[in-house]
């Protein structure tokens, strides 16, 4: 048997204690943070840390529960800490262990008690009443120990994947660095090497462009910088595209944001498609002069010239100013030679059915299994 259900039959053979959240954790508000000079202390909003300040509102182990927006966001601190206002924190009692608490809360999933109609939010009134099994604190104890390996599992997969991005972009920057005069490399604007190109929307109230479409149809938040689009967002008819500026296209052609918060970032087709207005799609003239994967490659370096042109406003990139844009056109050897190793990089760090990705998405769940059913308990009568 092991160590965790020898401390089951032994402290808990009957079940054991649940309790309300009220009884073993007094919720707080947080509070503004636009007074606080910088310093050392995290502060705290529902999307996580947001900087850094020289004071504290809490210095005990805590759980924190987003009160609005990203309310499946909880949190456990055990340093001194600082929260706002759209984000509680909890003073909890002896009778559990915080980080206990922490993985508990997470299992429950209390985003499922959003009862907003609008922007998702909780209530104190909510979490108070939310039901805690409560064993003993030797039990509680064990069970941490255990989903603390599980949890280091995946953080070491995680930094691996991140020291691998930083590796992948190491990589794709020196071999798409090349000198100018380098013999064999030759310096061309976009359009004179790729036809370049931008989507359109079909009516929205005509339903016959939109009800039973069998059309991908895709918008700019597709364009996430890997080498694959992995969400289609939505579907038009044939009437649709007709009538419309929207296009297929083919397989290989590279996508770019022209707007928004995802402008300058690319994706890469494996299916056909169509986009929107706020997409431009590039494909070669001549495959024998320009790779469509080296095409996908040498415009993922462009991103600053993208951020640069929008200069932290809200700006639309249009076709004009991509089709001027200059990319390193080296050998047809080379290129393909370049595309063989950032794919390696690509799949590695991108992949969600190979790689690191699927690695962490499996440790995930394994996670999740095991703390679901540790942290299932019979109810003592």
């Amino acid at each position: 048997m092991s160590k965790l259900g020898k401390l089951l039959s032994e402290l808990c053979p009957d079940g054991v204690e649940y309790v309300d959240l009220a009884d073993v954790a007094r919720i707080s508000n947080g509070k503004d943070h636009k007074h606080l000079a910088d310093g050392e202390f995290p502060v705290y909003g529902s999307g996580g840390i947001m900087r850094y300040a020289d004071q504290y509102i809490y210095d005990q182990e805590s759980v924190l529960i987003p009160r609005k927006g990203s309310i499946g966001n909880i949190f456990y601190v055990n340093t001194p800490f600082w929260t706002v206002d759209t984000i509680f924190y909890t003073k909890i009692s002896e009778r559990i262990l915080p980080k206990f608490l922490y993985y508990y809360l997470t299992m429950v999933h209390v985003e499922d008690l959003n009862e907003a109609g609008g922007v998702p939010s909780l209530t104190k009134t909510v979490l108070d009443k939310v039901r805690i099994a409560l064993p003993p604190l030797p039990v509680q104890s064990e069970i941490v120990r255990i989903l603390d390996k599980f949890s280091e599992l995946t953080a070491e997969l995680t930094a691996e994947l991140t020291a691998r991005k930083r590796q992948y972009e190491y990589y794709r920057d020196s071999l798409l660095s090349f000198d100018v005069n380098r013999d064999g490399v030759k310096w061309k604007k976009i359009v004179q090497v790729a036809q370049v190109s931008s989507g359109g929307t079909p009516q929205k109230g005509k339903h016959e462009y939109w009800e039973n479409g069998t059309i991908k149809w895709l918008g700019s938040t597709v364009c996430k910088g890997k080498k694959s689009v992995d969400e289609v967002t939505d579907y038009i008819t044939e009437l649709g595209l007709k009538n419309s500026s929207a296009r297929v296209l083919q397989e290989g052609t590279t996508l770019i944001a022209m707007v928004g918060a995802t402008i300058g970032k690319v994706a890469y087709l494996t299916f056909k498609a169509s986009t929107n207005q706020n997409v431009a799609a590039l494909y070669p003239l001549d495959e024998e002069e320009l790779n469509p994967s080296y095409l996908f490659y040498t415009c993922q370096n462009l991103y600053p010239q993208f951020t640069s042109f929008a200069s932290g406003k809200l700006a639309i990139a249009n076709l004009t100013f991509i089709r001027n844009l200059k990319i390193p056109i080296p050998t047809k050897k080379e290129q393909e030679r370049i595309v063989r190793i950032l794919d390696k990089f690509d799949a590695l760090t991108t992949d969600i059915t190979a790689g690191l990705p699927a690695e962490i998405a499996a440790r995930q769940k394994q996670y999740e299994y095991y703390r679901d059913k540790l942290l299932t308990f019979k109810e003592v009568s």
